[in-house]
Order: C-alpha cells, then sequence, then structure tokens
C-alpha cells in the first residue's frame, strides 16, 4: 500500500525531520509554532515548499495528519503512523521511533548501495572489454597473421573458434545480469515498487523472511502503541492494518481480527496466523493473562527491529565479496578462452 513519495524527502531528510517534530513536541511547544519555525529555518532549502506545506497545513487544521495526508510526497507508512499517534495520545513517542526508523533505513539504503554499485560498475567494465576484444582484437589479429602468410592450424581455429563462442556466451550472461539489475534498481524507484519487491522476494528467500520479521515488528509496534493508549483491540487491529505495506501480512492482522469477533482470545487468534515465532507466541499469551500484552507487544516489536537490522547487515556483508569473487572467476573465464586459442595457434607457428 506504499506510495512513492514523488520529489519527497529522503530517508535521512525524514529521519531529521520526525525528530524535530519529536523535540518540539516533548519541549511543550505548540506544533503548529514549531512547525512554523521549523519551515522557516529551512527556507530557501530544496525542501522549503514541502515544510512550509506542512507547516500551513497544521496552522489551519490543527493536525498533523490532515497536514500530510493528502500531500503525496509523504511516505504512507509515516502518514499512518501520525494518524495513529495523534490519536493515541503518542505523537511525540512515535515520532522518535520514526526517526530511528528511517535513520536505520538510510544505514541499510547506503550499505547496500555501496555494496552493489562497485561490483555492478566492474560488470560494466567487463562487458565493454569483452565486447572489444571479441569485435575488434581478434579480428585484427586473424588478418595480422593472414597477412604475415601464416595459416592457422586445424586445432588452434577450433581453439580459437571454442575461444570466440565462450566469450560471447560469457558476454552474453554478464550483459543480462548487468541489465536485469540496472532494471531492477530503475523499477524500485518507480510505482511498480511492491510487484518488484515481491518478485525479488520470491527469487531470494532471504528476504522474504526479514520481509516478515519486519512486518512483524510493525505489527507489534502499533498494536503495542494502540493498546497502551486505551483503544479497543478490534480497533486497534484495524489501524495496524493499514499501516502495512506487506498484503500478507496485513490480511493475517485481518485474520486476526476476524478470530476475535468470532469469541477467540487475543492469545490464540495471534498464535493461529503464525505472524511471530512460537516462543513469542507464548509470551504474548503470558502478556495477555497478566494484562499486559502492549508491554509485550513492545518488547518484541524492539526485538524484531533488532533482528532485522542485524540480519541485514550480514547480508549485505557478504553481497560485495561475493559479486567480486564470481565477477573475477568470470574475467578470467573469459582471457583464458580468448587467450588459449591465442597461445596454441602461436606455437603452431
Amino acid at each position: 500500500m506504499s506510495k512513492k513519495n514523488n520529489n519527497g524527502l529522503s530517508a535521512a531528510e525524514l529521519s531529521n525531520f520526525c525528530g524535530q517534530v519529536a523535540l518540539i513536541l516533548e519541549a511543550g511547544l505548540p506544533l503548529y509554532d514549531g512547525m512554523e519555525t521549523l519551515a522557516g529555518a529551512d527556507k530557501g532549502s530544496a525542501n522549503a515548499d514541502i515544510y512550509a506545506s506542512a507547516s500551513k497545513g497544521v496552522t489551519e487544521t490543527g493536525s498533523l495528519y490532515d497536514a500530510l495526508k493528502d500531500d503525496n510526497r509523504w511516505p504512507d507508512y509515516l502518514v499512518e503512523m501520525v494518524g495513529i499517534g495523534e490519536r493515541s495520545g503518542q505523537l511525540d513517542k512515535v515520532m522518535r521511533g520514526l526517526e530511528e526508523y528511517y535513520a536505520r533505513e538510510d544505514r541499510i539504503r547506503s550499505s547496500v548501495v555501496s555494496a552493489v554499485t562497485y561490483p555492478l560498475v566492474l560488470g560494466v567494465m567487463l562487458v565493454i572489454i569483452v565486447l572489444i576484444l571479441l569485435w575488434k582484437v581478434l579480428p585484427v589479429f586473424r588478418r595480422v597473421l593472414s597477412s604475415m602468410g601464416v595459416g592457422m592450424t586445424e586445432s588452434g581455429s577450433a581453439l580459437m573458434s571454442l575461444g570466440v563462442a565462450v566469450g560471447w556466451i560469457v558476454l552474453a550472461l554478464v550483459a543480462l545480469v548487468v541489465i536485469v539489475v540496472l532494471a531492477g534498481v530503475i523499477l524500485l524507484r518507480t510505482k511498480h515498487r511492491d510487484k518488484v519487491m515481491s518478485l525479488i522476494q520470491k527469487v531470494l528467500p532471504s528476504l522474504q523472511r526479514l520481509n516478515r520479521k519486519l512486518s512483524a515488528s510493525r505489527v507489534a509496534s502499533v498494536l503495542s502503541m494502540m493498546l497502551s493508549g486505551g483503544f479497543p483491540t478490534g480497533e486497534a487491529l484495524e489501524m495496524t492494518s493499514k499501516v502495512l505495506s506487506d498484503v500478507e501480512a496485513a490480511k493475517k492482522v485481518e485474520s486476526i481480527r476476524d478470530s476475535l469477533e468470532g469469541g477467540s482470545t487475543f492469545a490464540d487468534a495471534v498464535t493461529d496466523t503464525g505472524l511471530f515465532d512460537e516462543l513469542h507466541n507464548r509470551m504474548i499469551t503470558m502478556g495477555s493473562a497478566t494484562g499486559r500484552e502492549d508491554q509485550v507487544l513492545g518488547k518484541l516489536a524492539a526485538l524484531y527491529e533488532e533482528q532485522v537490522e542485524d540480519d541485514i547487515t550480514r547480508l549485505v556483508a557478504i553481497i560485495e565479496p561475493t559479486l567480486v569473487a564470481l565477477l573475477s572467476v568470470v574475467i578470467g573465464a573469459v582471457l583464458l578462452s580468448v587467450m588459449l586459442p591465442m597461445a596454441g595457434i602461436l606455437s603452431s607457428l
């Protein structure tokens, strides 16, 4: 459900904005006054119009949620969480949580970009080098031999043909991978982002597990916030499903709500969906028995966030060396496939 915030703020800028709003609220300043100051401090910047629009909306409506919801430059997740924060009376805590969330997203994005950019550039260079080698260098080499009156032996000719064939095959495979990666990066910046992410998760099960943990963290965080704010469980579940970009997780939350309406307990309804791990389901059961579901869910949210960040850090740490190693093998294979036939021909002279 998350839409692209076209021409909006980056993750780092969103983190900074949420932190400043949290500071305004924690200092006890009126939100409209603080937003006006924030907009004034950013006059002349690239984001001045976004802040000015938000400040004007808060002044007119008195609600940050109403000020942001009709501006598609703000991410849906942030807008819906602001709405939950206002309704639960915990907007300051929500903004602090969003500050950390977008700061973590910025760190992760920077790590992934740095890990993928170098191998991708290396792949593009490999395609160019091999293309020049096969298209320009080898024909020149053959013409030089012919002008010298040197003919290739049958074995040398076979080696040369084999080398050329292998070179073109490797070139096609590397070019295909580079094109797919570039297309994926471009599509992730368009309205097709959710479909692309869904496809990537199917191809890479590890990303699917990460998304499941992230969804579990969001569910636990929002439910904890709503329940601690005194909202009925059914209404808390309804609001939770609105902030989830994972369609499968949203369906599970709706399933929990349906089970509650059918007479099931909260703990049993959560356990039946498989949204959380078995150990964490037991924690929720204990929390329900003692009337502390909100506290238990808050701890689970923090736990899943830590797991997600640790898993992503480990994944990013192996991307670059793995890709570099694979590309090094490809480069070696291409060079050998071309140089060995040349060596065979020269040895036959």
